[in-house]
């Protein structure tokens, strides 16, 4: 298998290639530190799937299985994460990754997500399955938060969860000024004016705790 691995830590994917070692088909790892190169790289080579993060510079995993949906490339794409599954699984399923994992539980579930998904199928945890499964009439898509860019969804998260424009511009290698600009338009898009309400709103939708 050809297995690319997207993420900007380099201790996070040299574990990962460890991991990936342990399986006997698996004889070609590439990697990409950012999500420019890791898009680039998907679209001209043909691998068996990617562990892709959410969180990478330039530009996000979120956004990067978008701009595959739209080009209809159907390469699987495994999510390794380390934001919790209420937060991103199911946007990430919705705009075609084939499985999501937190990284606090790789080590226990990666190799099973990638058999899963080596077997054609996709993979979440136990307690994502559950969840879905006991909110099938959940209107996912009905929700004001589904109006946000993937970007804006990230942002929101954020904010939402009490970090401040500098951390975030940090975490997502942009400007406090871009930050500010994505706020005005999550608050005008959901209708809210303050960080608090997106808060409420957050904690009302299981997005954070």
């Amino acid at each position: 298998m050809k297995i690319l691995i997207a993420d900007d830590h380099s201790v996070v994917r040299e574990g990962l290639k460890q991991i990936l070692k342990k399986l006997p088909d698996v004889n070609q790892i590439e990697e990409a530190m950012n999500g420019i190169d890791a898009l680039k790289m998907i679209e001209s080579s043909n691998y068996d799937f990617v562990i892709l993060d959410i969180t990478l510079p330039g530009i996000s995993g979120l956004d990067i299985l978008k701009s595959l949906k739209l080009q209809n490339n159907n390469t699987r794409i495994l999510v390794l994460s380390m934001h919790p599954e209420e937060q991103f699984a199911i946007r990430a399923l919705k705009l075609g990754a084939v499985g999501y994992v937190t990284k606090d539980r790789a080590g226990e579930e990666l190799l099973a997500a990638i058999r899963k998904i080596s077997g054609g199928g996709k993979y979440v945890s136990s307690e994502l399955a559950e969840f879905m499964a006991l909110n099938l009439d959940y209107r996912f898509d009905s929700l004001l938060h589904e109006k946000l860019s993937e970007r804006e969804f990230q942002i929101m998260i954020q904010l939402a969860s009490g970090k401040s424009s500098r951390d975030i511009a940090a975490e997502l290698f942009i400007s406090e000024k871009t930050v500010g600009t994505h706020r005005l338009r999550i608050m005008r898009k959901m209708g809210m004016k303050k960080n608090s309400d997106l808060t409420f709103y957050a904690i009302k939708n299981k997005l954070i705790e």
